[in-house]
């Protein structure tokens, strides 16, 4: 029974290794998922609002919807933020030594994944949709178009680097109900 592991993770309380944390493919996907966020955040909060010397206020570079501009950069930082949760989360996950807690720490990883690779999805359309119908008299100079194609391309990549981390996560999932039934069936019974 020593090649199993709880949810993915070794036996709670062993050393934490940083290189060994840093080469799994859930790692790696959210630390993408994290940067992600970032660069949409900054495209759309630097360069997604532009003034007309004749207007007063500034406007969403995306057909001029406010709303469109509000919603990515919403998105982008509770990303941010859920990303640094998930992660915080995944380097305290081997201190956890409850299979139960585990198995909801799982749980919640593949809830939050999927929610966020729905949402990511929604927001890429909603974000390309509001460029497609922009009008170029809008804005002549083409002010901030290559940050508003960068926010609508990494909207469009983070929706599969939340729906693989959602993968990921099930496939956790998966192995340690293996691993329960092989206990239940293997174990040897209590006296």
């Amino acid at each position: 029974m020593d090649g199993f592991q709880a949810y993915g993770a070794g036996k709670a309380g062993g050393a934490f290794d940083p290189v060994t944390f840093v080469r799994q493919p859930q790692t790696v996907a959210r630390i993408l998922s994290w940067l992600f966020s970032i660069v949409i955040l900054g495209c759309v909060a630097n360069e997604g609002y532009v003034n007309r010397p004749e207007e007063v206020e500034e406007f969403c570079i995306f057909n001029r919807n406010q709303s469109a501009c509000s919603f990515a950069i919403t998105m982008a930082t509770l990303a941010f933020l859920c990303s640094a949760a998930l992660l915080a989360l995944d380097v305290y996950f081997p201190q956890i030594s409850g299979v139960k807690d585990r198995k909801r720490a799982v749980m919640v990883d593949i809830v939050v994944s999927a929610v966020w690779s729905l949402l990511w999805f929604v927001g890429f359309c909603f974000l390309a949709n509001q460029w497609q119908a922009s009008e170029p008299e809008d804005n002549p100079l083409n002010e901030g178009a290559d940050a508003a194609r960068a926010a609508i391309v990494f909207s469009f990549f983070s929706i599969f680097t939340w729906g693989a981390l959602a993968l990921l996560a099930l496939e956790r999932l998966k192995r340690v109900s293996f691993e329960e039934e092989y206990n239940k069936l293997f174990s040897p019974p209590l006296a």
